[in-house]
């Protein structure tokens, strides 16, 4: 039977629940257990998938097509186990789902109410899928005493009556630095503690989220009045690196408070892989520079999983890659101020994105790379401005647009179903099905032998996932390719461009998929062991 630990936070948001589990979930992974790792969000969107960046950060997709949390980007960074769709639920998603079995009858004329109704469903949800673990984490987001969270922890608090020997109940809190007392407080933990016993749930383990060393003696106030072992308040002070978490965790004896919790015994963790990666990223044996031409530059984790990708491919290089976040807006008129902005870039990047704003900026970023022949990077829309870019620059097409910013003669980029043949409208997706919708998730890529992709991945058979609804319109690649844009990657049966380069430059790659996603620490994607690789050639040359 799966054993589960629950993690809630308090006092403030924003306290890193979700690196936490991950940082935990690694730990016991390098002591053999078979971990999974879960997020309840209690907002009331059935999915992030509509939400805004800003609202939200990015939109984190799984290999089975579910649009979630970034939370679970790093759960799969650290743990390498691939999220699935069961492994995030909203409210959003179960009030839908009990109120569609309402309106059928499903209830048999019963009042609908939060408890049974709601919490049975989010105890099913925790419970689903877990024969095959040792340990299931589930973070719980929010914060301890929002509204919207109260259905969750009366869930939590019927699961652990139910199977008592079988949870963990982790805290995540703020022991606060007050700078004119000179002193860490304990009291807003003590009542981040109390609200969550009166909620029926008494906490086994506090992490302490602090700037300053925890005091022995604070360690032992909090532990008194929070009614907990001493050596279950365990400090977390601020790290260098979010990959050096597991190794500060693991010193601070986390991962043994939890199995001293079961009353189980494990070897010693492995952590040998960690070691090394925070070696590569703290002594880098140089650094280059990379511009990331976007549109939500704003807030960094809207690039969440690109951010943290590009540092997996100084991992692999040894260096240091400093980002630089440039507004796409920016280029849309000046081309001198496009030149002062992109020269001391080593490599350019245009990220995914949907939407008309910026994307004239995103062209010229890429009409710079192109004839400097600076190393150059496109990913989902990157790829279609890209593609773009080329068809009104090098093809002759110079009307060349997507119909994703309006009506065009020119539909390089369009939904499947725009797509003009000698026979009509182009009714085919990928999936067989009619109509053009969002592709998500997992597909399946046949790479040119000969091309510089194949030469990165070591392959020609590749699975990436993806998140659009626009395509670069196959009709037009005989047109691109004479204007030496080569089609180096087709979906299985030849309708829909993956992937594009351009054999006469450095490195010029367009994807559109977006590789972040399935980027490890410990397994820098090759795309981006590539692209930065490519980037130290180009700072070596400056």
């Amino acid at each position: 039977m799966a054993r589960y630990i629950f993690i809630t936070g308090g006092v403030v948001s924003s306290l890193g629940k979700g690196l936490m589990a991950a940082s935990l979930a690694a730990l016991l992974q390098a002591r053999g257990f078979r971990v999974r790792i879960r997020k309840f969000d209690p907002y009331l969107n059935v999915d992030p998938g509509t939400m805004s960046p800003y609202q939200h950060g990015e939109v984190y997709v799984t290999d089975d097509g579910a649009e979630t949390d970034l939370d679970l980007g790093h759960y799969e960074r650290f743990t390498g186990v691939s999220a699935r769709q069961a492994d995030n639920i909203t409210s959003g998603r179960i009030y839908r789902d009990i109120i569609t079995k309402e309106r059928r009858g499903d209830y048999l004329g019963a009042t609908v109410q939060v408890i049974p109704h709601v919490t049975d469903a989010i105890k099913e949800f925790a419970q689903a899928e877990t024969d095959d673990l040792d340990f299931v984490l589930c973070e719980i987001g929010g914060t301890v005493g929002d509204i919207e969270g109260l259905p969750f922890i009366e869930a939590l608090r019927q699961l652990h009556n139910e199977m008592r020997d079988e949870t963990c109940f982790v805290h995540v809190t703020l022991v606060p630095y007050i700078a004119a007392a000179g002193e860490l407080k304990t009291k807003p933990t003590q009542h981040s503690v109390r609200e969550l016993t009166g909620l029926g749930i008494q906490p086994d383990i506090l992490l302490c989220r602090c700037e300053k060393p925890l005091p022995d003696g604070e360690r032992a106030k909090i532990a008194q009045f929070c009614n907990v072992r001493k050596s279950a308040v365990i400090p977390a002070l601020d790290a260098t690196s979010i990959y050096s978490v597991p190794l500060q965790y693991h010193a601070e004896g986390l991962d043994n408070e939890v199995l001293r919790h079961f009353g189980l015994t494990a070897p010693e963790p492995d952590l040998s892989v960690w070691d090394d990666i925070v070696d590569r990223y703290q002594n880098p044996e140089g650094e280059v520079t990379i511009g990331v031409v976007g549109k939500y530059v704003g807030l960094q984790d809207a690039y969440k999983s690109l951010n943290e990708a590009l540092t997996h491919g100084g991992m692999a290089n040894r260096v240091k890659v400093r980002v630089k976040w440039l507004d796409a807006e920016l280029f849309e008129k000046d081309d001198a101020e496009i030149a002062a902005s992109l020269e001391p870039m080593h490599g350019i990047l245009v990220p995914g994105g949907f939407g008309e704003r910026g994307t004239e900026g995103k062209i010229a970023s890429v009409r710079f790379a192109r004839e400097r022949k600076v190393p150059f990077f496109g990913i989902c829309l990157g790829m279609q401005m890209a593609c773009i870019e080329g068809a009104r620059n090098t093809a002759g097409i110079a009307n060349a647009s997507s119909t994703e910013f309006g009506p065009t003669d020119e539909p390089v980029v369009g939904i499947i179903t725009e797509w003009m043949t000698t026979e009509g409208l182009e009714q085919r997706s990928e999936g067989g099905d009619l109509g053009g919708t969002m592709r998500l998730g997992a597909y399946d890529a046949k790479l040119n032998g000969n091309s510089h992709v194949a030469n990165v991945y070591g392959t020609t058979d590749i699975s990436e996932r993806h998140r659009h609804r626009y395509e670069v319109n196959v009709a037009y690649k005989d047109r691109l390719e004479q204007g030496g844009l080569v089609f180096s990657g087709m979906s299985p049966d030849g309708l829909l461009p993956e992937i594009v380069e351009r054999p006469d430059h450095p490195w010029f790659i367009g994807v559109q998929f977006h590789p972040e996603l399935k980027s490890r620490p410990f397994e820098p994607h090759p795309l981006f062991s590539g692209f930065i690789a490519a980037a130290v050639k180009q700072m070596r040359l400056v």
